[in-house]
């Protein structure tokens, strides 16, 4: 039997942990656990990630491309500012609802007793989804869509209204699906 590569290795950590994370109950994920599921030793983890920050930067950076690759493809092919805040907010609550474990790392909830540069990290991505709005709603203004001066306030409450439907959706045991209603909720938002 062929030995698995320590990259495809290292994907099944990272799905294995994200699996863990969609866990309803929101326990607080062990290495120990996470060896169990995966029926290898804790070295075995060790040896394809240095610790479980690393582990959870894995997921981080799979998180970032994925919302900012899309964010991207938004901005490029949509002309319509409003239709580019419409579809970065329609495609962040997608990506929660296909993505439960994902949105614990999203809320933070997942890194709570973890190295605090990961939340630094969520922050800064928090940060960078806002920004993205801002540029969207900026562009809307020159399409006489509201004012210039509206334009970081707005964003703050969509970036708001974006991080309460993950929450929701986290704390309801991945019930709640956050991208219910999103059209109207945009609608009344906008």
């Amino acid at each position: 039997m062929a030995s698995t590569p320590p990259g495809q290795r290292r994907q099944q950590i990272l799905v294995a942990l994200a699996e863990m994370l969609e866990q309803p109950k929101g326990e607080k994920i062990t290495t120990a656990a996470l060896a169990r599921k995966l029926e290898f030793s804790e070295a075995a983890l060790y040896r394809h990630f240095a610790s479980k920050a690393q582990m959870f930067e894995g997921l981080i950076d799979f998180i970032e491309a994925s919302v900012f690759g899309v964010i991207n493809q938004i901005m490029e092919k949509q002309a319509s500012g409003v239709a580019q805040v419409r579809d970065i907010i329609s495609m962040l609550l997608q990506f929660s609802a296909s993505n439960p474990g994902m949105t614990r790392v999203l809320t933070g909830d997942a890194l709570v007793g973890e190295d605090e540069r990961l939340q630094q990290r969520m922050n800064q991505l928090h940060e960078r989804i806002e920004l993205a709005l801002r540029q969207a709603l900026r562009l809307a203004t020159t399409e006489g869509y509201g004012h210039e001066d509206d334009i970081s306030a707005r964003a703050a409450v969509l970036l708001a209204y974006v991080i309460g439907r993950w929450h929701r959706y986290a704390k309801s045991g991945f019930k709640l699906d956050p991208s219910h209603d999103t059209a109207l909720h945009i609608a009344l938002l906008l």
